[in-house]
């Protein structure tokens, strides 16, 4: 019997697991992998982003409500989803920068704060695991964070030498980036104009174009235009942390799709052959898993 395929993403406070690879995540799920969200902090230190959620009583419960969003996204996504415990650090505002909270994610030591980690990927078993790069896709602390740990992670959970007390040995065979290219806000910008639409993103252009540009770094291209619907759900399940009405949601589903029809990777390491363009996170690990 072929042995089912595993994906775990590694995301570092509720609601970025659904603006980050949600789209993806729906697709596996629906092709029968399992699929686990390894959340680091339970983003007691985030802001309410809904102007209609900003109200005191929100804001007292936000560690509550942040969980219980995070539910109801994961069963909109159909995966599974674990908690590592660390605190959120906050978003460090202002010149000079204050300094971070005493014990938050940001400020722990990479290899302690990578054993959670490394006990779940043990549990777990994944074949690929999805994590930021080293700008954590944008320079919050606990991106930042859990990029180290995650890197640290893949290398610790397959050496017997390393944590014996955390159960046995598992070697994931891929890691992968998120990828945000900025080719992609220019192609939605483009497509909308090109529909006679007001474009969104018309106030960002000359930031977007100033942007340095990642795209020689993504390596695989997963096309899942068909669960952007899916993402855009579980997004708004995050209530506090997202406006309905607001900027993720004024293109047209259709337009996305159109214009850009994938989510974008980059394979940072890999432990089976890879091609240098891909379309499938699990491609080199399929053939070995399901024969």
């Amino acid at each position: 019997m072929a042995e089912q395929l595993r994906l775990m993403a590694v995301h570092a406070h509720p609601d970025d697991e659904s603006s980050k690879g949600a789209a993806t995540m729906a697709k596996y799920v629906a092709e029968g992998v399992d699929v686990l969200v390894a959340t680091c902090t339970g983003g007691e230190r985030g802001s309410v982003l809904n102007p209609k959620l900003d109200r005191p009583e929100v804001w007292e419960n936000i560690t509550e409500l942040r969980r219980a969003e995070m539910e109801r996204a994961r069963e909109i996504l159909g995966v599974r989803q674990a908690w590592l415990g660390f605190v959120d650090s906050g978003l460090p505002e202002g010149d000079p920068l204050p300094p971070l909270p005493e014990g938050c994610f940001g400020l722990q030591d990479v290899a302690a704060a990578a054993r959670p980690l490394v006990a779940l990927i043990r549990e777990v078993k994944p074949h690929v695991i999805l994590t930021y790069d080293e700008n954590g896709g944008y320079p919050h602390p606990d991106h930042v964070m859990t990029h180290k740990i995650s890197l640290a992670a893949f290398d610790a959970a397959g050496d017997p030498e390393q944590h014996p007390d955390l159960g046995e040995p598992w070697q994931p065979l891929k890691l992968y980036y998120h990828m945000w290219p900025k080719a992609r806000m220019l192609a939605l910008h483009d497509a909308m104009l090109a529909a006679g639409l007001e474009s969104p993103f018309a106030d960002q252009m000359e930031r977007f174009k100033d942007m340095p540009d990642n795209a020689h770094r993504i390596t695989t291209r997963v096309p899942c235009a068909d669960y952007f619907p899916t993402r855009d759900d579980a997004l708004r399940a995050h209530a506090t942390q997202v406006d309905p009405d607001g900027f993720w949601f004024r293109c047209p589903m259709e337009i996305q799709q159109r214009a850009w029809p994938t989510e974008d990777y980059q394979l940072a390491r890999s432990l089976v052959d890879a091609p240098a363009q891909e379309d499938d996170l699990f491609l080199g690990i399929r053939q070995a898993v399901c024969a």
